[in-house]
């Protein structure tokens, strides 16, 4: 069987950053289209006593699913650490929301331990800030928050928005705790910004990265 040759040359790609050369709908030339498997960093906000750290851009139909990373959030007080979901660029977080929230938890004495439902911090078609954490966090420097949230098909106008979290925290009394928190944002608008915060006091430091999913 022969092969087929191609002149480079003849090949009029546009470069684009984060892309990849494949073929076109029409499987009859090439175009600049996403990688697969891919996570694409598309944004990065520092805290420095911050009121909320806000994403009010690059949330849209690029991607089919969006994930934020916490590392090192730390709180300027005692506090919990929540998000919630908007539709109109910003102006108002009040998307409403059912979610569930469970833990696991060890103290650094060794002397307890569990894993549970977290009752109270669940929520049932509200429009509250969504607690992410279930504790306050400490102010100590070895006190903080990581981890992550996936953020599902935010932009389809028929579906409502799937999300969960995965966050490790040391609490004020010294207690390790890993959360985990899924839910649904009930609404077939839209969503476009996303915004993290404290439920008392500010983010005094820390990073959140947001990345599209290829």
């Amino acid at each position: 069987m022969a092969l087929s040759k191609a002149d480079v040359n003849n090949i009029n790609i546009t470069p684009t950053a984060s892309k990849a050369i494949r073929w076109n709908s029409a499987a009859d030339g090439f175009e600049a289209g996403a990688l697969g498997g891919s996570m694409v960093l598309l944004s990065t906000q520092t805290a420095s006593g911050s009121a909320n750290l806000s994403f009010t851009s690059g949330i849209d139909s690029t991607y089919d699913s969006y994930v934020f990373k916490f590392i090192n959030i730390h709180p300027s007080e005692t506090a919990s650490f929540m998000f919630n979901l908007s539709i109109d660029s910003g102006s108002n977080y009040n998307v409403t929301k059912t979610t569930t929230h469970f833990r696991a938890y060890h103290l650094e004495s060794g002397s307890a331990s569990a894993l549970g439902y977290e009752t109270g911090v669940d929520l049932a078609q509200s429009t509250a800030f969504q607690d992410l954490t279930g504790d306050s966090i400490g102010t100590a420097n070895d006190s903080g928050v990581s981890g992550s949230l996936h953020l599902f098909s935010p932009s389809s106008t028929t579906f409502v928005k799937h999300f969960m979290s995965n966050l490790s925290l040391l609490k004020t009394d010294n207690e390790i705790k890993n959360t985990f928190v899924a839910g649904y944002g009930n609404t077939t608008s839209a969503v476009d910004a996303i915004q993290f915060k404290m439920d008392n006091g500010n983010i005094d430091s820390g990073v959140i990265k947001m990345y599209g999913i290829t």
